[in-house]
């Protein structure tokens, strides 16, 4: 499938997600977005922390969580969607810290840029751009976080070497994503609605963990991992689909 037909779809799907024309179904059987946040990682006061808007559950984990984010750090988080995560992660940088949100759908960059305009993130911004091609300087950002994101990306190798690229040497990553036990079928993988699911682009998770290490980074560990079921899923990918959180350093 050509890549501009799967951005395409995507961008159309969480477009109409930060609308609030549809929403995501998560891995749980949750009737609610907050019941959906809860059950991937997010607790009560995580979101009351943020914007009610800024809460879609769309995501597999709650990186921040686990990213041990410190004051005065700048923080990156790929596929920002309305900014849960990089509000959260705001909060732990304080006043002197920084985060980037970069997402390719113009309207979660507005609806997040909105938000931190309202709620008075003076120290956040939203950027539009895709993770292959990061609109971010090399070398200026001490930890990159993401949340059920780059399994959308068609190419992850290049994906990772940008994050590589723009992070300061000794910064980390905290990963979010989907991964498979195995190979996906066919069919499948060539479904534009199952990739903006984010099935079709999950890569087995060793071929994952080895795309991390070649982009140069070290240190590369999963931090957790759980099976990922959602209502309605092909029975054919039942035990196939794994969420992981996975760490790693760019080297000296």
């Amino acid at each position: 499938m050509k890549n501009q037909k799967l951005q395409d779809v995507i961008k159309d799907r969480y477009g109409k997600i930060a609308r609030g024309e549809q929403t995501f179904c998560c891995p749980t059987c949750g009737p609610t977005v907050t019941d959906q946040c809860l059950a991937v990682g997010y607790t009560a006061e995580d979101l009351q922390l943020v914007p009610e808007l800024a809460v879609l559950g769309v995501g597999c984990g709650n990186p921040t969580a686990l990213a041990d984010l410190k004051e005065g750090e700048t923080v990156l988080d790929l596929g920002a969607g309305a900014g849960i995560d990089a509000f959260l992660a705001a909060k732990k940088v304080g006043q002197h810290g920084r985060v980037i949100g970069v997402d390719m759908t113009e309207d979660m960059v507005a609806k997040g840029s909105h938000l931190a305009k309202q709620h008075g993130y003076g120290n956040v911004e939203f950027r539009l751009g895709y993770i292959e091609q990061l609109p971010v300087d090399s070398g200026t950002v001490d930890v990159v976080i993401s949340n059920c994101v780059i399994n959308l990306t068609p190419d992850k190798l290049a994906s990772f070497k940008e994050v590589h690229r723009v992070l300061k040497p000794g910064g980390r990553i905290l990963i979010a994503d989907l991964v498979t036990a195995g190979d996906l079928p066919p069919d499948v993988r060539a479904s534009a609605s199952a990739w903006a699911d984010c099935l079709a682009g999950a890569m087995p998770k060793a071929a994952y963990l080895e795309a991390i290490r070649s982009a140069g980074f070290a240190a590369v560990s999963v931090v957790s991992e759980s099976p990922y079921e959602a209502p309605g899923m092909d029975a054919r990918l039942q035990g196939q689909i794994i969420s992981v959180k996975v760490r790693a350093v760019k080297g000296q």
